[in-house]
């Protein structure tokens, strides 16, 4: 079944990483895990954006049309999916240094799992107060990052002390990817494609 092994991340991620490893069900059970996963934060930050508005501070909630926020939430799947489509990528082109010969289906698996928490607490955006939602992503990036080290040793099958470094330079490429969907959107942004404000 699709998304079956969240739960066993969340309650015993070490075994779960050897489940996951043993069974490597494909490249379409990957795909089809990030997409259904990439929907959460997509859908929610739609949803809050439209219809009940970002609080930032002090004074009424920014909302922002219905046109423009599909056209947000439709960048931010495909920037989400393609993102870890990417990820993996580069975790395969790294494993290289590392002693490591893996499957692009291993890294895709690898990719995908650890970037679960970050998609999945994206429900938050719901209760679209800035404060919150920041603290609810820290909280999912760092449990990602903790999956990611926990995992890399098994699913690389590589010793704990090399999965450490290796996963540091993955974290690396990671916030640097981060930046650069990022970096897009602002220059998307100020050539015009911004959101149409509603008051």
């Amino acid at each position: 079944m699709i998304l079956n092994h969240i739960w066993g991340l969340y309650a015993h991620p070490k075994d779960e990483w050897q489940t996951i490893e043993k069974r490597h069900e494909g490249i379409m059970y990957s795909m089809m895990h990030i997409l259904i996963v990439s929907l959460i934060p997509t859908i929610c930050s739609y949803y809050a954006a439209a219809h009940i508005g970002w609080t930032i501070g002090v004074g009424e909630p920014i909302m922002i049309s219905q046109s423009s926020a599909q056209l947000m939430a439709i960048a931010m799947y495909f920037a989400l999916v393609i993102g870890v489509f990417a990820l993996a990528y580069l975790i395969q082109w790294m494993a290289k240094t590392f002693d490591s010969k893996p499957s692009y289906i291993q890294s895709l698996e690898l990719a995908a799992y650890t970037a679960t928490p970050m998609f999945m607490v994206g429900i938050a955006a719901l209760f679209p107060v800035l404060w919150f939602v920041a603290l609810v992503g820290i909280v999912g990036v760092g449990y990602s990052i903790y999956l990611l080290y926990s995992g890399v040793p098994i699913m690389m099958n590589i010793p704990e002390d090399k999965g450490f470094i290796y996963s540091s330079s993955v974290v690396t490429c990671g916030l640097v990817l981060l930046v650069g969907i990022m970096a897009f959107s602002a220059v998307m942004w100020t050539m015009g494609f911004g959101p149409e404000y509603v008051h």
